[in-house]
């Protein structure tokens, strides 16, 4: 079906043929039969790399068309950056495209002023509490990665949210995008929608497993030269040696750290790179274009270094300068971003990644190759991953335009565990997807937003709303009876609701509900408040206050912090709030919350990250993950106890700025100076420029030599002064303020 025969604006046709697309591909056509683009609602369920974006934005454009307004949920925030980039090209239409993540207690009105808003499934949950005004205004509600229905963290939230869209925009298009499953055909009756179904891809991707040099696929045998000393780098070195590109999964960080470290020292030799080539691409005998690609990876290693000082940075630009990288969590998002880039730009060639790359990113590879398949539970050690998973890996085979074909590869050690991962993964299919709402954690926080935002007002009506979910449609409702009961007299007795002819919020109730905290979560700050008077309050005590909530995900314990936390209890024991007894069940969980305050003491005390990451055994990624959480709860604390008239209100709010920035209270009156940043501050401070009248004054040279020409050229621009009139050396800057962004 070419796309000058589909009903569609003829402005957006022009749009897709002007960018080489003038055909649809057969799931995209199936869909158009389907119903799409009339209004229809659809459940594609379709490999990756088959047009199932496309699918949502032809329906959303033509919406827009027509005075519709558009929702595009998705899973994460690195997801929903990517979409973001891609629907502002729509700008060219007249088409207005926002994202919001963030802020999980705004109500975002600005974005009512856009066409196609993107969200993570929390944050539009989190809309709705808030009351939005513009969520009654959606015509179309994209979900992304619908089958993450079946995960414990994400899922819940995804599907209450879902429902209660359904509810209050009944007329509304869904259009659910997912992997292939297996039950896609009962999401589909869920969500009252035609099932588009197919195994189609634009690219064939092949299955195998690797043994003893040669990589076994269901109708043929592919040979791999043994060239180096693992396995590993052999696969990777057959892939680049085409041409192509690789993905290696692994099961841990450190897995994938030390895969990349290892694939860019043998293959950067082979790519005529050296690993210690200085910074001007020189590479001796290596000819022109090989030169260019050297200064290039040198450049991106560069700018990686300059993402922060830490030596997992280190490792990472070192990694760089070979061709390869790793990409995990504990990564800064701007470090995945700069790998992200210099893969799709082919600068990279390989990347060694845990399975959160898998989860929607468009990072397609000629090679995927999938080394590790067990994952950690703590409950019983090492497991198989799900088929699911695999097939999530294994579709990041294959870059359309530029790949013949896609490769998926697992690596073996016996001819009877190949024949077992043939059977499991390649020749399988996808196990059925289950909702896991139907436990006391997921529902509290549903159960009381339901309450609080007036959509529910008895049990019975909550009983009828629950029958709308997945976890009914699939289950009988009354199965979540005696949960819901428990439930509702947790909330009613830590005066959250009011169970009284009917169910009814409380003041409370509405302002956790907003906050967009578990209510368990509220609960223990309300009993933290009732002790403050009677410990020593510091900032300690505050963040483990809120390291003790539900929400804060608290950090392991590994065998050498149990000595140095004993200590570290024994010296602050008038700071917590109700340590439980030493050798106590819960002692052990108490100090798993103290290892993770004490890093976020760390943080606000401006410890060096270098230091921090050392300590801690953990990345830079990490550190802003559990500041990011912290400032959220802070904030909600700081909320919780204005509302109760607490006098350590203020010194909670105060917090929470301490924690954004990661620094002492002096330097909050500075480091709000966008790009100024903890290090430059506290140098700025130290410098006796400790407000924003000081810097003002400063002259630019004396600025400069503390922070840099370029830093201080754009701090001064911000506070409106005119960098020339400043600077007598102001022409020997003029390379510096070449590259001013603009405020």
């Amino acid at each position: 079906m070419k796309i000058s025969e589909i009903d569609i604006p003829d402005a957006v046709k022009g749009f897709y043929i002007e960018s080489g697309i003038s055909e649809l591909y057969p799931p995209q056509e199936k869909a158009v039969e389907a119903g799409l683009l009339e209004g229809r609602n659809i459940l594609a369920a379709v490999p990756t790399a088959s047009g199932k974006t496309m699918m949502a934005e032809m329906a959303m454009l033509k919406s827009i068309t027509n005075g519709g307004k558009c929702l595009y949920i998705v899973p994460l925030r690195a997801l929903a950056s990517e979409k973001y980039a891609r629907f502002r090209e729509f700008q060219e239409l007249g088409v207005q495209a926002g994202v919001s993540t963030g802020d999980l207690d705004s109500r975002d009105e600005w974005l009512g002023r856009r066409d196609i808003i993107v969200a993570t499934s929390e944050k539009t949950d989190s809309l709705i509490r808030n009351r939005a005004p513009w969520i009654k205004d959606i015509t179309v509600i994209v979900a992304d990665e619908v089958h993450l229905l079946d995960s414990p963290d994400r899922g819940p939230t995804l599907e209450v949210t879902l429902a209660r869209l359904m509810q209050m925009n009944p007329d509304v298009q869904i259009i659910a995008l997912s992997a292939t499953v297996g039950n896609a055909q009962e999401m589909a009756e869920w969500l009252d929608a035609a099932l588009v179904e197919s195994k189609w891809r634009p690219i064939d991707l092949q299955e195998g497993v690797f043994l003893s040099g040669a990589i076994k696929f269901p109708n043929s045998l592919r040979t791999v030269e043994h060239k180096y000393k693992d396995e590993l780098t052999d696969l990777v070195y057959d892939t680049l040696n085409e041409g192509g590109q690789c993905i290696v999964f692994e099961s841990s960080r450190r897995n994938a750290e030390a895969s990349a470290r290892r694939l860019g020292q043998a293959l950067g030799k082979s790519l005529r790179i050296s690993e210690s080539s200085e910074s001007s691409g020189s590479t001796g005998s290596t000819g022109s274009s090989g030169h260019e690609y050297s200064v290039k990876l040198d450049s991106l290693a560069n700018q990686v270094m300059d993402t922060g000082e830490t030596e997992i940075t280190r490792r990472l630009a070192q990694c760089v300068r070979g061709g390869a990288a790793f990409h995990h969590a504990g990564l800064l998002s701007e470090q995945r971003k700069l790998i992200e880039d210099g893969f799709r730009n082919n600068l990279i060639k390989v990347l060694s990644s845990t399975p959160t790359l898998a989860a929607g990113l468009n990072m397609p590879a000629r090679r995927v190759i999938i080394r590790g398949y067990r994952r950690y539970d703590p409950n019983y050690g090492m497991v198989p991953i799900p088929v699911l998973e695999y097939k999530q890996m294994a579709g990041r085979a294959g870059r359309p335009g530029l790949d013949p074909y896609g490769e998926s590869v697992l690596i073996s050690k016996s001819d009877e565990e190949m024949e077992g991962l043939i059977e499991q993964y390649v020749n399988n299919d996808a196990e059925d997807i289950y909702s896991k709402l139907g436990t006391k954690s997921a529902l509290r926080t549903h159960i009381l937003s339901t309450v609080s935002t007036g959509l529910v007002k008895s049990r019975e009506e909550l009983m009828d709303f629950l029958g709308r979910t997945f976890f009914a449609h699939q289950q009988d409702t009354w199965k979540l009876a005696a949960v819901v009961d428990e439930v509702i007299e947790f909330l009613a007795t830590n005066n959250l609701i009011i169970d009284s002819d009917g169910l009814h919020p409380s003041e409370l109730g509405e302002l956790v509900t907003r906050l967009y905290i578990d209510p368990m979560s509220a609960s223990t700050i309300l009993d933290g408040q009732g002790h403050l008077g009677r410990v020593n309050v510091t900032e300690l005590t505050l963040l483990q206050l809120i390291c003790n909530t539900p929400d804060m995900r608290p950090l392991y314990l590994r065998n050498n912090d149990y000595g140095w936390l004993d200590d570290y209890v024994q010296q602050h024991n008038d700071e917590f709030v109700a340590p439980p007894p030493p050798h106590s069940s819960e002692y052990e969980w108490f100090m798993s919350e103290v290892k993770t305050a004490v890093l976020l003491l760390e943080w606000i005390s401006e410890s060096k990250e270098d230091d921090i990451t050392s300590r801690f055994n953990i990345g830079p990624g990490d550190i802003r993950a559990q500041a990011d959480t912290a400032q959220w709860l802070m904030h909600s604390t700081a909320r919780i106890l204005t509302y109760l008239g607490s006098e350590h209100a203020g010194f909670a709010q105060e917090l929470v700025e301490r924690i954004s920035y990661g620094a002492a209270k002096e330097l909050l009156p500075i480091i709000k100076i966008k790009g100024i940043g903890r290090v430059r501050s506290r140098k700025l401070y130290n410098a006796g420029y400790k407000d924003i009248e000081a810097i003002r004054k400063a002259e630019f040279k004396a600025l400069a030599d503390i922070i840099g020409p370029k830093i201080a050229a754009n701090t001064l621009k911000q506070l409106g002064i005119d960098v020339d009139r400043k600077s007598s050396d102001f022409t020997e800057n003029v390379k510096a303020q070449q590259n001013i962004e603009d405020f």
